[in-house]
């Protein structure tokens, strides 16, 4: 049997384990760092209850609201990742969940860890800033159960238990450093609903910025279960940084583009070598900044809107025609894009390198296009357990 993608009781995993996530191995673990310690002001209480109880079970039934307490609980799902940082806080509501507020901010957690092995103190202080503003929303909706969980820049910086520690001590939040699996078992659990029907595995994927996570799913049952997984240390801002070049140069964004490339399929090489050689249909999607840009530049949007991005299916080949015009451009032609924007710019070609890469390996005619992830997984997750364990009182 494969992972399911219920909510599970291994949140730990080994930090320099990737793509070992082949079915019937059981993941390496490890205390996970931050996530005993409670002491803050503001949302520490709840951050604990929440990283707990979502561990608890294996399995969980599916729930579904009623006028009762499920209806009225608020929960709270918070991701730090190497370049953002965001919130949703939600209620239950007939057997998913009404928003009721969120948060989003780019951080840049990760800007210069590569070179460094660190997280810089400006960068401590931009997630905290952000960070602050969470815990405040955390406090005013009255949050019972939360899960804030950290990925790549915290899992590979050496001061990573020190960031932790003063997210604690300023903010409140216990962030909870979860493992690549986790992370990716997270992101299928929140955004899986948006696949297509049609025969065979399907290839669900989150381009992060540090790291990229890729899952193989079978849909056979009532929820995918996932039959292969794999971790790389590409995401938009690792990757980004490790091909510094003139940007205004052609010739060289031309060369720094192919040895992204290089670099992503080298690093998937052992997982594309164990993918089925009949793929079906080869279903994609894709949960990301990268893929809900890229999709908006397709539909020429002027402002981004969720409603029109998330659950759209696009040509392959459109979005890789997009990538390569990207990519040939100066920071200023990618500028223009008005969904793009001095903002994303300078990370939109290491995104549009990777997508490529999967691509290759998982050659869909069409990419679903997910705008939720790593934080609808963890509100399923709570909503899930919280369900169950009060059942059983």
């Amino acid at each position: 049997m494969g992972d399911s993608i219920a909510p599970s009781p291994q949140n730990g995993g080994n930090r320099g384990t990737r793509g070992r996530g082949r079915k019937n191995k059981a993941p390496n673990r490890r205390k996970d760092t931050g996530a005993a310690t409670n002491g803050g002001s503001r949302e520490g209480a709840a951050a604990t209850a929440g990283n707990s109880t979502a561990k608890n079970d294996a399995k969980a039934a599916p729930f579904v609201a009623r006028n009762g307490w499920l209806g009225k609980t608020a929960y709270a799902a918070l991701d730090l990742g190497t370049n953002n940082c965001r919130l949703l806080i939600a209620r239950a509501a007939n057997e998913g969940f009404t928003v009721v507020d969120a948060f989003s901010r780019v951080v840049r957690l990760g800007e210069g860890l590569n070179s460094t092995g660190k997280i810089s103190e400006e960068a401590m202080d931009r997630a905290i800033e952000a960070l602050s503003v969470c815990a405040d929303k955390l406090k005013r909706r009255n949050v019972v159960l939360a899960r804030s969980v950290a990925t790549e820049a915290c899992r590979q910086a050496v001061n990573g238990a020190h960031f932790i520690e003063r997210v604690r001590r300023e903010t409140g939040i216990v962030l909870d450093v979860i493992s690549p699996k986790e992370e990716a078992r997270l992101a299928v659990m929140g955004c899986h609903a948006l696949l297509e029907a049609g025969d065979g595995p399907a290839l669900i994927f989150d381009i992060g910025g540090g790291s990229t996570e890729v899952v193989l799913v079978s849909t056979d049952g009532v929820v995918p279960e996932i039959l292969d997984w794999a971790s790389i240390p590409w995401g938009v801002v690792s990757l980004t940084e490790s091909e510094t070049h003139d940007e205004e140069d052609a010739d060289a964004r031309d060369a720094a583009y192919a040895a992204m490339r290089a670099k992503v399929s080298a690093a998937f090489g052992d997982f594309a070598a164990r993918l089925p050689k009949d793929g079906g249909d080869h279903r994609l999607l894709g949960t990301s900044g990268t893929v809900t840009t890229l999709a908006s530049v397709y539909l020429q949007l002027q402002t981004y809107e969720r409603r029109k991005i998330d659950g759209l299916h696009l040509p392959s080949q459109a979005l890789r025609d997009i990538s390569q015009t990207l990519a040939k451009a100066p920071p200023s032609g990618r500028a223009e894009f008005p969904t793009i924007g001095f903002e994303r710019a300078d990370l939109v070609v290491a995104g549009c390198a990777i997508l490529e890469s999967i691509f290759d390996m998982w050659p869909g005619e069409r990419l679903g296009v997910a705008d939720r992830g790593i934080r609808e997984g963890i509100l399923r997750a709570l909503m899930a357990s919280d369900a169950k364990r009060r059942s059983r009182r």
